[in-house]
């Protein structure tokens, strides 16, 4: 089961952290890679690693938040596979603050890399997808767009993911007739670099063991299977649906 042979995967924000992990991840079950991201040189030595599993892998530079960019990225990528099988929205950042504080430079650098962009992504690769007639969206959302929390004022963090989950249901719905499902996973604590910082401080970490019944942060890797199972032809009845992978936090 699970086996994505002969299947193209396209991972943005692959430079580093989650989207660098579900990158290997799916190369690991026999897929090919495009991976995109910013930061060029990270994602040449990625590509390099994938590589030497066996696999094709495609770095291209990429920065989401331009449609134009998007869209030239995505020609390219249908250009040297002719196909995708399989996009995962992983790009983001924020601006960290809570409502009465956020400028509203702030609103909008997030809403941008954390939202909109999910929107110019999925609409240049579903457009592919749609040529055909299969695909699988994955949204790399948050659980923090499903509640809100007491540790950290970062309300257009929060905003933006909650976007993203309700997206995720709308392309669900309009894109089940090419055969194309579209989900979101919901990631719980994992360190990143853009949450190391955060994640190590002994205030944010006790807070973790108080509101995660795990009682721990998410390991490397942790995301990969539940990535892998919604890129697989197994999947091929799951479509709209939100799943946590967040230690218990949701649930509790």
């Amino acid at each position: 089961m699970f086996d994505l042979t002969g299947r193209v995967v396209v991972v943005s924000g692959a430079s580093s952290g989650l989207g660098a992990q579900m990158a290997e991840g799916f190369a690991a079950q026999g897929a090919d890679l495009i991976i995109t991201a910013r930061r060029l040189d990270r994602l040449e030595a990625l590509a390099d690693k994938i590589r030497g599993m066996g696999r094709k892998c495609l770095p291209l530079r990429c920065d989401v938040t331009d449609p134009d960019m998007v869209e030239e990225t995505a020609k390219k990528a249908e250009e040297a596979f002719g196909k995708i099988d399989v996009l995962v929205n992983c790009a983001g950042s924020a601006k960290n603050a809570g409502v009465l504080d956020m400028t509203n430079d702030e609103w909008d650098f997030t809403i941008a890399t954390d939202m909109s962009s999910v929107f110019y992504v999925t609409r240049a690769f579903a457009r592919i997808m749609k040529k055909n007639n299969y695909g699988r969206i994955i949204n790399i959302a948050s659980m923090y767009g499903m509640v809100g929390n007491t540790a950290l004022d970062t309300v257009a963090y929060h905003t933006s993911k909650g976007g993203v989950i309700n997206f995720t249901r709308a392309v669900a719905a309009e894109l089940a007739k090419y055969n194309i499902t579209c989900n979101a996973i919901c990631p719980g604590y994992f360190e990143t670099e853009l949450t190391a910082d955060t994640l190590k401080t002994e205030e944010f970490t006790a807070y973790m063991k108080m509101t995660v019944p795990l009682g721990r942060y998410g390991h490397a890797g942790e995301l990969n299977a539940g990535a892998i199972f919604l890129a697989s032809d197994e999947a091929s009845y799951v479509t709209g649906v939100i799943l946590p992978i967040d230690g218990g936090y949701t649930a509790v």
